[in-house]
């Protein structure tokens, strides 16, 4: 039988469609991360026919995961990946590390994912990553985004995996210039509260190293509807919940306006920005 040369893995995205399904790990620090950075991402992959997996570094208790409601943030990602078409997902088992000057001592049950083992939590994520016969890793950048300490313990997780295992790795960020505007206006409106200013200006990926960019705007409604499965972190007064609330309330075209595009960088790699295809590296 002839060879379909278009079909050899290490060949560029617009082949999947020739050759079937590529599969997709995005890896997240805390359950509803996936639906804020990547969901449009996602749900675009999983209308293309390719297989989604969802990986959670924690699984968003910051107590013992067997203490009343500790399984609730993981029911809500479950119900946001069906929103997404997601195939699956999984955790590496490790606490959340929450946010703010204080790290907390770990539970009894588990470790807390920013002071876990490096190559452990690597090796937990190759393996699943082995077991998927991954083709593309989503991770962070460097920065975490806005340097949440559970987000850059991603990227460096992400990373020892790829390099672990040899999948293409591409980072969810995006461009620090505008990350820095609209947090600008977040903050004056009380909708962004208790960040660091500093982290969020010297976080994120500056434009220039930008290399992917995806207009998800077709997909608002799944992503808005990812968002609010999320129903326990709607509530209060924490630090992304009255922005999250606005964000729903607003009508789909303008949420897509809003959050209608998503970017990654890919480690290395130069050239012009690929547009809507992350399954394509960069400069092919």
């Amino acid at each position: 039988m002839t060879e379909d040369l278009r079909c050899r893995p290490s060949l560029v995205a617009a082949d999947w469609q020739h050759c079937g399904m590529a599969t997709v790990v995005a890896f997240h620090a805390h359950p509803d991360d996936e639906a804020l950075l990547t969901g449009g991402t996602l749900a675009l992959l999983a209308a293309q026919g390719h297989r989604v997996i969802i990986v959670s570094a924690t699984d968003g208790a910051m107590g013992p995961a067997t203490a009343p409601g500790a399984q609730t943030r993981m029911d809500e990602l479950r119900a946001s990946a069906q929103v997404l078409g997601a195939a699956r997902v999984a955790t590496l088992g490790y606490a959340d590390s929450g946010h703010g000057p204080l790290l907390y001592p770990d539970p009894p049950d588990r470790q807390r994912f920013a002071s876990a083992d490096l190559t452990e939590a690597a090796g937990r994520l190759a393996d699943l990553l082995r077991e998927e016969r991954a083709d593309l890793l989503l991770s962070y950048d460097e920065n975490g985004a806005y340097g949440h300490r559970d987000h850059v313990q991603v990227h460096r997780v992400g990373a020892l995996a790829a390099e672990q295992t040899g999948v293409r790795v591409l980072e969810a960020t995006a461009p620090r210039e505008l990350a820095w505007r609209w947090f600008s206006v977040f903050h004056r409106l009380r909708l962004a509260i208790r960040h660091d200013p500093a982290a969020i200006r010297a976080g994120f990926t500056p434009r220039a190293a930008i290399t992917h960019r995806v207009n998800v705007r077709r997909y608002a409604r799944s992503k808005q509807a990812a968002i609010a499965a999320h129903a326990s972190q709607l509530p209060g007064t924490g630090r992304s919940a009255p922005l999250k609330r606005l964000l729903l309330a607003l009508p789909a075209p303008v949420f897509g306006l809003a959050l209608g595009i998503e970017w990654y960088a890919e480690p290395g790699a130069a050239g012009a920005v690929v547009t809507g295809d992350v399954l394509r590296p960069a400069g092919s």
